[in-house]
């Protein structure tokens, strides 16, 4: 778990901070401290994602040990894929595929009687209304920011059309601070409880 929240932090961490160390809002090492704190902080604000996780996927008698490790070393291992291919994913969705996939590896059984092969998955463990949350928020979420990030881009180049770039780089390096901070402790809020 401890190697997974690590792997995590440094395959999704940085997009919280990497627009202003670019822009030079922020130093290196005030970035990596700002992130490193407002995640640690954002941890403690819910348990939601930490009970979608524990008991909302699947039914918790159904989880064993050997579950959770399968489960983990099947979301390192792809957010490491990942990471090293340069491809956006996301290690919350790489830990929800790990438990469904290793809970469905235990649910697996097969038998040999008269020379017959018989084998079924048992999906009486999986919580489908989770599940079905998840799979909404997957498809929903990217389109949604997209069209929030487009809505408040045209309205910001709208009501700001007639102030000096000098003066706007000025605030909005003072604004992306902010948001780069409130995306660290959001993050904690989200990803820092998988593993618990």
């Amino acid at each position: 778990a401890l190697v997974f929240d690590f792997i995590n932090g440094f395959h999704d961490t940085a997009n919280s901070i990497a627009t202003s160390v670019l822009t030079r809002a922020l130093s290196i090492p005030k970035a990596i401290l700002m992130a490193a704190g407002l995640n640690f902080l954002g941890a403690f604000v819910s348990e939601h994602v930490a009970t979608t996780i524990g008991k909302g996927i699947v039914d918790p008698s159904a989880v064993t040990q050997a579950v959770v490790l399968a489960a983990l070393l099947g979301a390192i291992v792809w957010n490491l894929i990942t990471w090293y291919l340069g491809l956006p994913s996301s290690s919350s969705h790489a830990l929800i595929g790990g438990v469904v996939g290793a809970a469905m590896a235990a649910e697996f059984s097969w038998s040999i009687a008269g020379g017959t092969v018989t084998w079924g998955i048992h999906f009486g463990a999986f919580q489908v209304a989770g599940l079905r949350k998840i799979l909404i928020a997957l498809l929903v979420s990217p389109l949604s920011g997209y069209l929030v990030g487009l809505l408040l881009m045209v309205t910001l180049s709208w009501v700001f059309r007639r102030v000096a770039m000098h003066r706007l780089s000025q605030w909005f390096r003072f604004f992306q601070v902010g948001s780069a901070g409130f995306m660290a402790f959001s993050h904690g809020g989200n990803d820092a409880q998988k593993s618990m």
